[in-house]
C-alpha cells in the first residue's frame, strides 16, 4: 500500500514538473517570437558628418566618437553578454550570461541565465508594443517572478532608453531624438517611446567618449516599495568598437546613481555585438 502511494505521488511529481517544463518551452517560444519582430534588416544608409552639424559641439563630439564616418546606419543590435547580477545590496553577487537585442524606436528583449548550481535562473525581461514584462524560474522550471503590468512597463522603457547608448544610431535626430548640451561634458537626450517622455543624460569626455548614463526611471526601489521615478544610470569602464560603432563593453549600472543610495546590480561586459 505504501509502496502504490509512494509511486502515485512520484507520478503527480513528475507530470507537475513536465507541465511546468512545457509551460517554459511555451514561453521561451513566446519571448523567441518578439525576438524575431525586433530583428531587421541592413540599412544602405550611411553615417556622414552632415547629420549631426546642426547639433552642440559636446553632441557631435559624442556621435563622431561612436559612429565612424561611412558606418551604415544599425536599425538593431543583438549583443552577447557576461557579467555579474545581485537581487539587493545585501545578496552575493551571481554570475550572469545573457544575449539581447535592441531595435530602435521598437524595444528589446534581454534573455538571461543567472547563476549557478541548484540555484539557476533563467528568464527574460523585454518591452515591446507599449508592453514589459518580466518573467525568471529555476532552472525553466519553478516559477520565481512573472510580472507584467503597467509599472513595469513603464521601469522597462527606462530601461530601454537608458541602453540606448549600444545602438548610438538610435539616438539620432532623424529618429526623433532632441538633444542640448547641459556644458561641455554633459549632454541631454529628451525622446518619447510609446507615450513615455524620458531624458537621457550622458557624461562624456574631450574625445566624446561616453563616461556616465543617468535617467530617471520608473522603479519600487524606495522605503516603502511605492513606485516613482529614481535616478537610475551607470560608469563606463571600457569600450571596444564593433562594425565601426564604439560602445560601452564593460558597464556598472544601478539605482539611485549619483546619491549616497546608489545600489549597482548589473555589471556586464560585452563579448560580441552585431548591427543590423
Amino acid at each position: 500500500m505504501i509502496i502504490q502511494i509512494l509511486r502515485v505521488i512520484a507520478v503527480l511529481i513528475a507530470v507537475s514538473f513536465i507541465a511546468l517544463y512545457l509551460k517554459f518551452l511555451t514561453e521561451v517560444n513566446e519571448t523567441n517570437k518578439i525576438w524575431r519582430l525586433l530583428e531587421t534588416s541592413p540599412n544602405n544608409t550611411t553615417f556622414t558628418t552632415k547629420m549631426v552639424a546642426e547639433l552642440p559641439q559636446p553632441v557631435q563630439r559624442y556621435f563622431l566618437h561612436a559612429i565612424q564616418p561611412g558606418t551604415p546606419l544599425a536599425n538593431s543590435v543583438k549583443l552577447k553578454m557576461n557579467g555579474s547580477f545581485r537581487l539587493s545590496p545585501d545578496k552575493p553577487w551571481l554570475p550572469m550570461q545573457a544575449e539581447q537585442i535592441i531595435s530602435a524606436l521598437k524595444g528589446f528583449v534581454w534573455n538571461a541565465k543567472i547563476g549557478s548550481g541548484l540555484m539557476k535562473f533563467i528568464g527574460s525581461d523585454y518591452c515591446f508594443n507599449n508592453f514589459g514584462r518580466m518573467r525568471f524560474s529555476i532552472w525553466g522550471i519553478i516559477p520565481v517572478v512573472n510580472a507584467h503590468n503597467q509599472d513595469i512597463t513603464r521601469s522597462a522603457i527606462g530601461r530601454f532608453v537608458g541602453e540606448s547608448f549600444w545602438l548610438p544610431s538610435a539616438l539620432l535626430p532623424q529618429n526623433g531624438v532632441t538633444w542640448q548640451a547641459i556644458g561641455d561634458n554633459t549632454i541631454e537626450a529628451n525622446m518619447k517611446v510609446d507615450g513615455e517622455s524620458v531624458t537621457l543624460t550622458f557624461v562624456i569626455d574631450s574625445n566624446g567618449k561616453l563616461l556616465k548614463m543617468s535617467l530617471p526611471r520608473w522603479g519600487d526601489k524606495t522605503e516603502d516599495g511605492s513606485h516613482t521615478y529614481i535616478p537610475f544610470g551607470g560608469e563606463v569602464l571600457e569600450e571596444r568598437t564593433f562594425e565601426g560603432f564604439t560602445i560601452p563593453s564593460q558597464i556598472n549600472a544601478g539605482w539611485w546613481f549619483g546619491t549616497d543610495k546608489y545600489f549597482d546590480f548589473f555589471r556586464a561586459n560585452i563579448e560580441q555585438a552585431e548591427f543590423c
